[in-house]
């Protein structure tokens, strides 16, 4: 009489928990590498934003004799104040890649641009735009350029 020994096949719990410990890890390794290429995608973007519209500025600078008041740069409909004597410069350039509006805001905050303008005293030019001789521009980071979560650009004359 021969006995038949049962042999079992597949997988033991304690091994497909393991495979699904090792997967849940390997995930969330890349799933945080990927949302860290997207942060510094964004914050590049951001500078290159901010030096584009410090560069039109610095333009208008050399033409005028003065930087446009906050006010005339949220003026970017069709034939206004951007259209006019910003030719070149992209809308695009205007709004953070995670923000909501085109429009600059006079201090930082997340997902929107700044734009700090005075006049030679320090005091705001809104009123007389034609005072207008110094300007900050500043972008608030998801990430941090040499340990600043902020990335500003100032005019020539500060």
């Amino acid at each position: 009489m021969s006995t038949h020994k049962h042999q079992q096949t597949g997988f033991t719990i304690v091994e497909l928990l393991i495979v699904i410990f090792v997967l849940g890890i390997l995930a969330a390794l890349i799933f945080n590498a990927y949302n860290g290429i997207q942060e510094k995608g964004r914050d590049t973007e951001r500078q290159t934003d901010i030096r584009a519209l410090r560069s039109h500025m610095e333009a208008y600078w050399a033409q005028k004799g003065y930087y446009p008041s906050l006010t005339d740069m949220n003026d970017q409909s069709a034939g206004g104040f951007v259209a006019t004597n910003m030719q070149g410069l992209a809308l695009g350039a205007f709004k953070d890649p995670r923000g909501a509006s085109n429009a600059l805001v006079a201090t930082p905050t997340t997902f929107a641009y700044a734009y700090a303008v005075t006049d030679s005293s320090g005091a705001s030019c809104e009123a007389d735009d034609t005072t207008c001789s110094n300007f900050t521009l500043t972008a608030t980071l998801e990430g941090s350029i040499n340990g600043s979560s902020t990335y500003a650009q100032k005019s020539l004359n500060n």
